[in-house]
């Protein structure tokens, strides 16, 4: 299983939200490239990057702040927030990105998912963020009426790499992950799930990888990691421990 650290990027600073709130937002880090570097430091292999202010406009904004950490890091790097169209995605590939999130289209504009994956096998990531069981979009702010397990479904035989789930109501609140969603969505589809929102402790990871071999992938991991309530040397060792008991 593998772990993602999260960089959120909102107006150039490295914050976490609450529950997804962009006015309830904690600003951690105002070099998101030091912090990069720190999360490479430790031995994370992979970084987990949301563009906050592009999720909300449609657009990417923080494209300068990406391209710094792609070209000072050796990280591997999935990116989402404002990706809304193909140009934008042969752009992120072609700057080096490993692996491209689209949310708000997977709901709005499928044909754009199944001619990414087409085009990049292996490299296109559905974000699936839900309140309520309901998937929202546009950075969180609008809710559909569509539930996450439908979405999912949607996108079985689309070559969709991996599914990342997101119970916004945990999201930074430190209060553990929503288990029982992320099983049940492990049960319903073959694609590979990484798991985001409310991550707090390493109980929380010995769960998961409990399951790994249902379809858990990996986790990603936010203001667990930037107040310490999680050791970033032990969560990489559990990640890696092939005798965690089911």
């Amino acid at each position: 299983m593998i772990i993602y650290p999260a960089i959120d990027l909102k107006d150039g600073n490295c914050v976490r939200l609450r529950k997804g709130n962009l006015d309830d937002t904690e600003v951690f880090n105002k070099n998101p490239i030091d912090q990069a570097k720190y999360f490479e430091s430790i031995g994370f292999k992979w970084l987990h990057i949301v563009d906050l202010n592009g999720a909300v406009l449609g657009k990417l904004i923080n494209i300068l702040i990406i391209e710094s950490i792609i070209n000072n890091t050796n990280l591997r790097i999935q990116l989402g927030g404002g990706i809304r169209d193909i140009e934008t995605i042969d752009l992120l590939l072609d700057k080096g990105l490993s692996r491209i999130i689209i949310g708000t289209s997977a709901v709005k504009n499928p044909s754009l998912v199944k001619l990414a994956c087409k085009k990049y096998p292996g490299k296109i990531i559905v974000g699936i963020d839900a309140k309520d069981g309901l998937v929202a979009t546009d950075g969180w702010l609008k809710k559909s009426n569509l539930n996450y397990l439908d979405l999912a479904k949607e996108y079985e035989d689309s070559g969709v790499s991996t599914i990342i789930y997101t119970d916004i109501d945990r999201d930074g609140m430190m209060e553990g992950i929503n288990f029982e969603s992320i099983q049940l969505l492990a049960s319903k589809i073959n694609i590979p799930i990484i798991a985001s929102g409310g991550i707090s402790t390493l109980s929380d990871i010995e769960k998961l990888k409990s399951i790994e071999d249902k379809g858990i992938s990996g986790a990603i991991i936010g203001r667990a990691l930037y107040n310490k309530a999680i050791n970033p040397f032990k969560v990489i060792k559990i990640a890696k421990d092939k005798n965690v008991k089911k």
